[in-house]
């Protein structure tokens, strides 16, 4: 029997021994892009909670005198209604890999990042929860560069 010579990449069972750890590391950060739209979805459902909670009653956060940078919890609530309402739609966006979303996306992340850094007195914890799930979604929609993204 004679054996025929096999091309590279003919075989199922053949890996791609170069590019394998690009592969992988490229699928983890389409993966995050996916999860960035989950993220920004669910983030932006509590900000319009939490933005209604502000704008029915003044009082159920602290009240923060001291604070430098003190304001009306009302107008604070319109602020994460709207940023809430954008969120959630720019998520479903992602989920649907609309590029429009991910530039929108990347400018609502850094919104919110700096929405609950200022929130920070109110609810600390999940400020600070926020701030680093903002700041992952940020890296994840700038760190995955698709064939039409690339020429950014």
């Amino acid at each position: 029997m004679t054996q025929q010579p096999t091309s590279p990449g003919s075989h199922p069972h053949q890996g791609h021994a170069s590019g394998d750890g690009k592969d992988r590391a490229s699928m983890w950060v389409a993966g995050g892009t996916v999860f960035a739209g989950v993220v920004l979805l669910v983030d932006g459902l509590l900000d319009i909670l939490k933005g209604i909670t502000a704008i029915a009653s003044d009082d159920i956060y602290a009240n923060i005198n001291d604070y430098v940078y003190r304001f009306n919890l009302t107008g604070w609530g319109w602020v994460l209604l709207i940023l809430g309402v954008i969120s959630v739609i720019t998520g479903l966006g992602l989920l649907t890999d609309a590029l429009w979303a991910r530039v929108v996306g990347v400018f609502m992340a850094s919104l919110s990042l700096i929405a609950n850094f200022l929130w920070l007195p109110y609810q600390p914890l999940w400020a600070l929860i926020s701030i680093a799930l903002d700041a992952w979604v940020i890296w994840a929609l700038t760190a995955h560069r698709t064939a039409r993204t690339a020429g950014l």
